[in-house]
This record gives structure tokens, sequence and C-alpha cells, in this order.
């Protein structure tokens, strides 16, 4: 009741709705499990199995029908934030299978559970705890001004909502009203497909360049890691690439010269394949945009590879599956 009376007074709200509502929020404990750091295996990770478990037939042909129906939002998306159609649809196939699986949970049980009551073992759960109490605090913001009923949505675990599974926080900053009807619904494909696009303009998608290069054959692992040791930051560019004997192969097949592209700057990415050699691309600063969607560089990739999957089935040969 204290965080109930402290929201209302922060955002002029009446203190007796916002304890009405949170009050009737319910606490779920296996959320505080989830919630907890995964112990470590000590293992590598696999990029092949986790490709293969996204980038496979099923999927491929669903983001297809998704792509077909919603041609004209994805192109005038990709046009006024210069994000590809297949980014986009890539991201909302890796989310919720395209509004498949956007969520059980109610926000508000999930959102007051991690803002009041976030299991202290967490190594850092004094921050997390505070995230939460604004993501709350955001998500009664929107659903008060929207006049909705916030014991409604439904979302995941961690108070994801929608398609996208955009925070509170990010529904807010980002959210867009792409099909406009006057309110911003992130279950709607469209609203989603404008909100995805103008999240990651937002942080820093370049229009125009792809998410990596192909590294040609004939590299030593030890020199592409002690290059690599960087992180996602982009940092070489393709001539000091070139002169560290790094040819760079485009999504043609065809070499780029080393001279191209002068401003261009590019980090060397590890993706590891347990026992079997790690596979490096020369990423842009677009796979760093990805991955503040989700921190997972593998999850930034599968975008990728996916999206590019579902863009090589042409529209004219999809329209009859």
């Amino acid at each position: 009741m204290q965080l109930a009376d402290r929201i209302a007074a922060r955002n002029d709200l009446d203190a007796q709705w916002t304890r009405r509502i949170i009050g009737s929020a319910r606490v779920i404990e296996p959320i505080k499990k989830l919630v907890l750091p995964p112990p470590e295996s000590g293992q590598k990770k696999n990029w092949n199995a986790y490709r293969a478990r996204f980038v496979e037939p099923t999927r491929i042909r669903a983001g297809v029908r998704f792509r077909d129906a919603h041609l004209d939002a994805l192109q005038r998306a990709e046009q006024q934030f210069g994000v590809p159609a297949g980014i986009i649809v890539g991201v909302l196939g890796m989310e919720t299978l395209w509004g498949q699986q956007t969520g059980k949970i109610r926000v508000l049980d999930a959102l007051a559970t991690l803002a009041i009551d976030f299991p202290r073992e967490h190594p850092r759960a004094a921050a997390r705890s505070e995230y939460f109490v604004q993501e709350l605090e955001q998500f009664l913001l929107l659903m008060h001004h929207s006049d909705s009923d916030p014991r409604t949505p439904r979302g995941s675990y961690a108070g994801d909502m929608g398609m996208p599974q955009f925070m509170p926080s990010s529904w807010a900053r980002y959210g867009v009203d792409f099909n406009n009807d006057g309110h911003i619904d992130l279950w709607n494909a469209e609203d989603a497909i404008g909100s995805v696009a103008n999240y990651l303009q937002g942080h820093g998608w370049m229009a125009g360049l792809p998410v990596y290069y192909r590294i040609a054959a004939g590299v030593s692992e030890p020199v592409l890691r002690s290059l690599g040791s960087g992180g996602l930051a982009p940092r070489h560019s393709i001539e000091a690439l070139h002169e560290q004997g790094i040819s760079l192969v485009n999504d043609q097949g065809q070499e780029l010269a080393p001279h191209s592209l002068a401003e261009l700057r590019l980090a060397l990415v590890e993706l590891e394949n347990r026992s079997s050699p790690s596979l490096f691309v020369a990423a842009t600063g677009n796979l760093q945009a990805l991955t503040r969607y989700n921190p997972s560089r593998y999850y930034a990739m599968a975008v990728t590879e996916l999206g590019a999957a579902i863009a090589a089935v042409s529209p004219q040969r999809s329209q009859g599956r």
C-alpha cells in the first residue's frame, strides 16, 4: 500500500485506484525461481544446435504466412524506420511465434511479485526490484491513460507483453499506433511491426547495412579470437582486417575490397559450437542493436538467420502454402 501511495503521488493518480489495483495483485511463487541466474554449466554454447531450434521448416513456413499476411505493414515499417522486413519478422518469430505464444500470466501479478517480493538471493536483488517497481509504475500509467483494466493483460513471467514482448517502459517509449486506429495495441500485428522497427531504430539500427559479413575460410581461430576480444563494439575497419589476412564476403558471395566502406567499423564475433570449431562473423553495429532487444548474441544471430530464411521464400511462391 505504501508503494501504491508513492506511485499515485508521483503521477497524480487517484490513490484509491492504485491501492485497489495493486491490492488485487497476487504473488506468483514460481516466478521468483525463474528470475534467478541459471547455474553455470561449464559447457561451451552450441550455435549450430541453437540455430537449428529456430531456423527450421515449420517455423519458416509460419513466418512466411505471417510475412505474406502483413506485407504492406512490413514494407511501410522498412521505409519509415530503415529496418528490413526480414529482421522484424525474425524478432516476432523468436519472441512469440508471431503471436501464438504471448504468455498466460497476468502482467499485474508478474510485475507486482517482482517489484514487491523480488528474491533476496539474487546477486542484484535491490537493483532488479527497483527496476520492476518502475515497470509496475509504467504499466499502471499505460493502463490508466488508455482507460484499460490493469487486471486484464497477460504476458510472460517477467511482465513482457504482446507479440513483441515489450516491457511497459518500452511500450511507452517505442510503441507505435501503426494501423492508425487511435491506440497502441501490441497484440495487433501492425502495431507490433511498427513498434519493433521503432525500437531497433531507437537502439542504433543502421539502415542499409547487413547484420554481419561472412569471413572467408583460411584464417586461424587464435587470430580471429584475439581480434574478437573487444566484445560486440564495432572497432575494426575492413582494411585493417584485410591487413591481418581476414577477407570478408557479402551475401552474394563477393569478397569486399579492402578500401570499401572506409567509415564502417566491425566487430569480430565468436559463436561457440561446443567441441566443434567456433563460427566467427564480422558484425556491424546492427548485431549490437539486436542485442539491446535480447542480450544474447546467439539470439541476435538466430533472428537474422530466421528472417533471412523467410525472406528467401518469395511472396508469389508462398501463397499456395
